[in-house]
Parts: C-alpha cells; structure tokens; sequence
C-alpha cells in the first residue's frame, strides 16, 4: 500500500465560522457539496474544534471501526457532549474503564431481554393513539407524538417508573432538559475541551445566561435521578428494568456502578434512546406514507401476522427491512468521531495524533458506488442481504456501536407494527417534507403534520 504523508486531505475553503454555520444550519447540502468536490474523504475545519476529516469509503471506515481502541479514541471524540451527559457516561470513556461499564451494562440490552419490554412498549403506542384526534380534518404532529411514546418507553422500561408523582416530576425535569438540547447552537457553546466557551460573558449575564438556565434543569434532572437512585437501592428488588439491573450488576472484582456512573448512563439512555428513535419512527412513517405500495404490503404482513389472542408483534421480514432502510437512508445521528491519541494510518494517509477521523452515517449509506439508487427508499434491498458493518453503520461502529441497537430496532418494530395495526394516516395537505437541524440528529421539518383517516 502507498501511504501518502501528507497530514490532511483537501476540505472547503471558507472561514471556519462560515464552515460551520453551514454545518449547523445546512448540514446536508454542506456535506454532499463536499463529496461532489472532494470525494470520499475531505476536511472540514469548525470555529473552535479540531479539525474533522470526513470519512465515507467503507474500507476506510473499516480501518477505523477495527482499528486499537487505545489508539481511536470516540470518548474524547465525544467530549462536546461532558456538560450535558456528566464525565462518566458510556459516550465520553475510552480504553478499559469503557469497556468494564459496557460489559455491565450489556445483559440489560441482550436481545433475550426484549420480549420483557414489548408489553411496555405496546401499552405506550396504545396510550398515544387514543389521544389522536379522529377527525380528519384535525392535524396533528407526528413527531410530538413519536417522542410521548419512547419517553413513555424510556421511563417504565430504563427507569422502572410508574405512573404517579415520581413518574410526573421526573418526566417534566427530563421533557425540560430535551427541549433545551433541541436548539441547533446549543453545542457551539461548549469548546473542543468540553469546557464553556465565553465563560466571562456568561458570568455577566448571570441567572440571565442562556446556559446557566439550562444548568438549573440539568441540576434538576441529576437531582431527580439521584433521587431514584437512592430510593431503589433502599429497596432493593429484582425488576426488569433497565436501572433494576444496572443497580444489581457487578463487575469481575465485585464493584457495582456508583452513584455518578449511574447518574451520567441513565441521561445518555435518555438523550441516546428518546429523541433519536422518536425521529426515526418519524422518518419512517414520512417514508411509507410517500410509498403507498410499501405501506400496504407491511399493513398486510402486521395484520397476517397478528396472533389469536389479538396482539401483533413487529417481527416479520418486511418490517425489519422498511426500517433498516429508513435508517440507511434517513440516518438521524450524520456520523461518528474517533479522536487518534497516536500518530495513525487509514486510507493510505497518515494522521498525526489528535486528528479527529469522522465516518460520515450519511454519506456513506448514499454512496452509489455501494447502494444502487442511494436516495431512493427501497426496503426490497435488505430482503435476504445482510450489508456489511461499514456499509450499514446507523449504531455507529466497532467496539463503540451503539449499546442500545437491539432496544431501539425492536421498538421501532412494535410501535410501528401497533400504529399501523390501529389506524391510518396521511400527510397535512400542503406540507412539504424538509430535513431540519435539531441539536445532534437530523430531524422531519415541522415535526411531519398528519391526519388521521380512520380511528381505531
């Protein structure tokens, strides 16, 4: 292999305040204009980070994924998210203290453990429709709802929540915090350190200070949490929750979770397995009802495949192929970021420590030259094929792929299989679907106003 020396391939020319105001607020035609240009791999410089070289080749993305993770470090790559998520979340470490929390954690996300969430799951879908207006002429957000739903899922099936006032208090503490982190900007307040920029400027503005507001609800939501905490361990039981079994693991020395370690995973279950299902839900659905022909054959298959008793699982192969290829194409999360704490080699170029390599979600599962008509929504192509890892990469990838997959790909099923099963929808006459920005994930613009044509 020939191995260039040069330390970064050719990226956009603009300011880095300009670079980054199109990555914020026109992420999508910044990229694609970027490959057209570039290729495959292209750096992008934004105000205050490191520079980010955009991988979209999957060799290359290979070379990443299946590289030393002592050496691709994706916490540090992730340090952006420390004020939000605590310096102990399963986002931001890296080497073996990384890898002892993910070993704990992981029994709580075997996919044996998901027939334990699908009543949840269902009752949840259930509770949201009978809300839905049934006149048709009444339009209504799709994605409020979608986001009602695993939120409703997140606090029974993580948290163990019950309906009650500990139930209501966490979830408005929680529902406060997502609404802060929607903002697109809300990320350019924090340095490549994870430290706040313009901390003289928020100390004048004091209580005033935008991020000082959003501290108080971060506090808010600790303190909840914490809360939970410590009343569970005062009565120790053996759920089937998600923190029930965080609180009861223990490591090869016998070490439980502390407080802290507890505190940060359960907010990163929050930001990771909320707003990020409840926007792919959302995609999907704009997809099907943009392909009446998909739509009908995956009505068809949920309600051949519902059971005597009247329950309908999201089990079948049709299913599982419309939202794997909801996520290739409309991936919410536009890539993944390994930090090199050592001089490096991906693509036949050399890196030098402290690059930041970015496998690009969005780019590579619209490369043409490995998805044949990459912008067209066609969930035939994962019927008996399988893509490889570094093809298909929507969990991000290696030892750092999303530790919630099976969660969220089982969720989508039963609540998409349950909606479909219960009624039907149509797009809000008039709209036109955009992409929009919300924080870290790339979101339905309006939140995908539908209509309802029939009730339950």
């Amino acid at each position: 292999m020939n191995v260039t020396t040069d330390r970064f391939p050719p990226g956009p020319t603009m300011t880095p305040i300009l670079q980054s105001a199109s990555w914020v607020f026109r992420p999508v035609p910044y990229l694609e204009s970027c490959r057209a240009r570039f290729g495959d791999t292209f750096t992008m410089q934004l105000a205050g980070l490191p520079r980010l070289v955009i991988l979209s080749n999957p060799s290359d993305i290979k070379e990443v994924f299946t590289g030393d993770p002592d050496v691709f470090h994706a916490g540090s790559a992730n340090v952006v998210l420390r004020p939000i998520l605590g310096r102990s979340s399963l986002l931001l470490l890296d080497g073996e203290r990384h890898m002892k929390e993910r070993r704990l954690m992981m029994p709580a996300f075997h996919g044996e453990r998901m027939q334990a969430y699908a009543r949840v799951m269902r009752d949840a879908a259930d509770r949201s429709i009978d809300r839905w207006p049934s006149d048709p002429d009444r339009t209504f957000s799709f994605h409020h709802e979608m986001q009602e739903i695993t939120l409703d899922v997140i606090l029974r099936a993580v948290f163990g929540v019950e309906d009650g006032g500990t139930k209501s208090a966490l979830r408005d503490a929680l529902v406060r915090m997502l609404s802060f982190g929607e903002h697109p900007g809300l990320l350019l307040l924090i340095g490549s350190d994870g430290t706040l920029r313009w901390q003289s400027l928020h100390d004048r503005l004091g209580r005033l200070s935008p991020w000082a507001s959003f501290q108080r609800v971060l506090d808010e939501v600790d303190a909840r949490i914490l809360d939970e905490i410590r009343a569970r361990r005062a009565r120790p039981g053996h759920g089937d929750d998600v923190l029930s079994m965080l609180l009861a693991a223990r490591d090869e020395d016998g070490q439980a979770l502390d407080d802290e370690s507890l505190v940060s995973e359960m907010k990163t279950l929050l930001v990771a397995g909320h707003e990020t299902t409840a926007t792919s839900l959302t995609w999907t659905m704009l997809e099907l009802l943009q392909h009446p022909a998909a739509l009908r054959t995956l009505r068809d298959e949920i309600l051949s495949a519902r059971g005597a008793s009247g329950a309908t699982s999201g089990g079948g192969p049709y299913i599982e192929a419309v939202v794997r290829e909801s996520l290739r194409l409309r991936p919410v999360v536009p890539l993944v970021g390994r930090r090199l704490t050592a001089p490096a080699t991906v693509g036949g170029r050399q890196y030098p420590a402290g690059t930041v390599l970015a496998p690009s979600i969005w780019l590579t599962q619209r490369n043409p030259a490995v998805w044949p008509d990459p912008d067209r929504f066609k969930p035939e192509r994962f019927l008996g094929w399988k893509p490889n890892p570094y093809e298909f990469l929507p969990f991000g990838g290696g030892v750092r792929r999303c530790i919630g997959l099976a969660f969220a790909l089982f969720e989508m099923k039963e609540v998409l299989a349950r909606i479909l099963e219960r009624t039907e929808l149509t797009l809000a006459p008039g709209y036109k679907p955009k992409l929009v920005r919300r924080a870290i994930t790339f979101a339905v613009g309006e939140g995908l106003p539908v209509r309802r044509v029939r009730p339950s």
